[in-house]
């Protein structure tokens, strides 16, 4: 379910579904790097201003899912404008900072992006550009990321499945939105 908050920035409204926090896993390829799951947590937050805050970390995986250790963490902010367009300025742990643009799609919850700007520290590795497809779909956030060095042509290195994180104040709210008439024993509501 998507909630709009009565305090988002009327600008944002289409960007409301990926608000919240989200957790899953994904998997990581790219030539140079060791291949493997992660799992991954990311929140879109808001603060009333015209920007979604943006965090993630992820972490290796081993073969029974427990963490391994970090694998990349990167901040930012999103913006969107009354054409859809969406601009992005995101800082990774990795001493690269990067511009994404891209567009919302018409009539479904899909953003694609390609950097615009990239800029890096001496100590950062070899980085030149990428490409992002995020999408809501059945209630996940799924997305794909593509990046090239001046050594790799653009190819895809980490894609993650997410599922929204449910806090126990969440449920608290859904349970006040009930109808009032609903059956007070369980069994009679699925009769």
């Amino acid at each position: 379910m998507i909630e709009i908050p009565s305090d988002l920035h009327k600008d944002l409204v289409p960007l409301a579904f990926l608000l919240g926090d989200w957790a899953g896993a994904g998997v990581h390829d790219f030539p140079g790097s060791e291949k493997c799951n992660f799992g991954q947590e990311v929140t879109f937050t808001h603060d009333g201003r015209d920007f979604l805050e943006y965090h993630s970390h992820t972490w290796v995986l081993d073969n029974d899912g427990n963490k391994v250790r970090p694998l990349e963490t990167e901040s930012g902010f999103w913006r969107i404008d009354a054409d859809r367009k969406v601009e992005i300025v995101m800082t990774r742990d990795d001493g690269v900072v990067e511009i994404w643009y891209g567009e919302l799609a018409k009539q479904k919850p899909q953003i694609d992006l390609v950097t615009d700007a990239v800029a890096r520290t001496a100590a950062s590795g070899p980085y030149s550009g990428g490409k992002r497809l995020y999408g809501y779909v059945h209630s996940d956030l799924m997305w794909v990321g593509e990046k090239s060095t001046p050594d790799v042509e653009l190819r895809p290195y980490m894609s993650a499945h997410l599922k929204k994180v449910v806090t126990p104040e969440d449920v608290e709210r859904w349970a006040k939105a009930l109808p009032d008439d609903m059956p007070d024993d369980g069994i009679a509501f699925f009769k």
